[in-house]
């Protein structure tokens, strides 16, 4: 076997996968001397902005539209009120 400086750069790819569509491949460059703990802290920060469990939780139920508008109006309001708290 090769020592591992002699292949280079590393990569982990990951397929971000929901059941109808397939997201596209999350690649990590391992750099030189990096730890696996902290190649797997950049993979956790890609695959959170990618928003697949958020997607996939939101589809575990039938949610009615009327109720996910609702909920995104309360969203709101709570966002301005914090909003205008900071400002004063």
């Amino acid at each position: 076997m090769r020592p591992a400086a002699a292949f280079g750069r590393r990569q982990i790819r990951f397929f971000a996968l929901t059941r109808t569509v397939r997201s596209p491949m999350i690649i990590i460059q391992i750099k030189d001397n990096e730890t696996v703990d902290r190649a797997l802290k950049r993979f956790k920060k890609k695959f959170e902005k990618t928003g697949v469990m958020r997607q996939l939780r939101s589809r575990s139920f039938f949610q009615k539209p009327s109720v996910t508008k609702k909920k995104q109006r309360e969203k709101a309001v709570y966002r301005l009120q914090m909003q205008t708290q900071e400002t004063v």
